[in-house]
């Protein structure tokens, strides 16, 4: 009897208390002890293989950057092609006669001859000389000018580099004057759509035919199109980029044309060409301006 009061005492109460905290730390350093271990295991794994831990950090980077709102950008170069290529899509899938079957055949040949050419002409990738050519094309056809004065004005001005930017703000392919045409890059996105290639070409293509109608020939039009509408000369501008619109005529006919030119000595002035090349879409309909080999010196 007196055996089992000890044993319920509090002495053996406070035993039974000392061995479950004594288990509890127990519990609690093997714990922590197999955290430990696993923490310098994950650490040796991320040294040993970078390619993990640059993946883990950029896992846990996207997360809070997830919840943020995106920002306004300009629309992808993609979506701007879509509508374009759905027309021309649209315009293929009709019946056409024989004659129109053979005419559209020897514009993709035309063009592919054009897009070889300028790609060795000013070494850029052929694909995308052929995005660049594709659009030109199909921006001519809708607005109804030449693309190969679209392409003649983007050799000249750019040499087909999309992000050419020049001190005085002029961008991209068509060194397009985005402040003060930023009214015909609202529809693309804003002028920050102004350095995307299909959103360029569009809008400085629509520049130019604006000139030239106002101007009542190419000449004039490409004189105010560079800026020297209010001089009396424009430093050979339109000489330079009527030479290389004759070259690209050539190139779209089949002719052999030499990817380089070399430098002439002298260039007098271009000689007046009509405003109605604007009139056509198709090279081999436009008037052959006889221009003189261009200066290749920059502009």
């Amino acid at each position: 009897m007196s055996a089992r009061l000890l044993a319920n005492g509090p002495a053996a109460r406070l035993g039974a208390q000392r061995i479950t905290l004594r288990s509890l730390f127990t519990t609690a350093h093997h714990a922590l002890t197999i955290f430990g271990v696993s923490a310098i295991v994950m650490i040796a794994v991320l040294y040993v293989r970078p390619d993990l831990a640059h993946s883990l950090s950029q896992a846990l980077a996207a997360r809070p950057a997830a919840a943020m709102p995106a920002p306004v950008t300009a629309p992808p170069l993609h979506e701007l092609m879509e509508a374009p290529a759905v027309t021309a899509a649209a315009a293929e899938s009709k019946v056409l006669s024989p004659a129109e079957e053979k005419a559209l055949l020897g514009t993709r040949k035309q063009q592919q001859w054009v897009t070889e050419w300028l790609s060795k002409r000013y070494r850029v990738a052929g694909d995308a000389a052929n995005m660049l050519v594709s659009t030109a094309y199909v921006t001519a056809r809708e607005i109804k000018i030449d693309p190969l004065l679209i392409l003649a004005v983007m050799a000249i001005e750019s040499r087909f580099n999309p992000f050419a930017e020049s001190p005085v703000g002029a961008q991209g392919l068509m060194q397009v004057m985005s402040k003060v045409h930023h009214d015909k890059f609202q529809e693309l996105g804003g002028v920050q759509a102004a350095l995307n290639p299909v959103a360029n070409i569009r809008v400085g293509s629509l520049i130019l035919k604006d000139y030239v109608t106002r101007g009542g020939s190419v000449e004039a039009g490409l004189k105010s199109y560079v800026g020297a509408g209010a001089f009396a000369t424009d430093d050979g501008y339109g000489s330079r980029v009527l030479a290389e619109y004759k070259r690209l005529k050539l190139v779209s006919a089949g002719k052999k044309v030499p990817t380089f030119t070399p430098p002439a000595q002298s260039a007098p002035a271009a000689p007046s060409v009509p405003a109605t090349v604007t009139a056509s879409a198709q090279p081999q309909e436009a008037p052959e301006p006889p221009a003189p080999e261009p200066e290749l010196a920059g502009l």
